[in-house]
């Protein structure tokens, strides 16, 4: 994620020359800056930050905010048909049981809960379970953005029992009196 906010801004050093040394002339200043914006844009995954930043780049002449940075990293999500970390989570927090038919917005919502633990989100408050959890979209996201596509599974279901093999009302007496003489009741 550091990583990503460093080449973030040599994005912005290269395309917005004047403008950034206008704007962050000391280091020191570009150091909390740069944490800054590391906290703000926490939500989202390194890939996600440097679409966002190529985007912000492409539709603006001038250096953009941390608001309009917030903004590009989120309609880079839903350009693809994703939602937000913080709305998946929210999405696979609240989704009912059984979880694979529920009605996701997208299947990275499912994968990413299911792969937290169903457990976790459900009985776990928010600063316990969000970090498990964006772990996992984060996860899911990458994959996604090199072009998997992403599913829910399908429920299992169960099959009919075999009449052939259960057993008749005769041969149920006899194994529960051989049950019976086996514990000595």
């Amino acid at each position: 994620m550091i990583e990503a906010i460093n080449q973030v801004f040599a994005l912005f050093r290269l395309n917005y020359h004047n403008q950034y040394y206008a704007a962050w002339s000391e280091s020191q200043q570009l150091g909390q800056v740069k944490r800054l914006w590391l906290e703000a844009l926490s939500d989202f995954s390194g890939e996600l930050i440097l679409m966002g930043a190529r985007r912000a780049i492409e539709a603006s002449d001038y250096l953009p905010t941390l608001n309009r940075m917030l903004e590009s990293c989120t309609d880079a999500l839903s350009e693809l048909g994703l939602p937000s970390a913080p709305s998946a989570y929210e999405e696979a927090c609240l989704a009912p049981s059984p979880k694979t038919d529920a009605m996701w917005s997208h299947p990275i919502a499912y994968l990413a809960g299911r792969d937290a633990g169903w457990y976790l989100l459900a009985n776990h408050p928010r600063h316990e379970a969000w970090p498990a959890f964006q772990k996992q979209y984060n996860h899911w996201l990458k994959r996604a953005l090199k072009g998997e596509t992403l599913t829910v599974p399908e429920r299992a279901q169960l099959t009919a029992p075999d009449e052939a093999a259960s057993m008749g009302l005769d041969d149920r007496k006899e194994a529960l009196m051989a049950l019976r003489k086996q514990l000595s009741l």
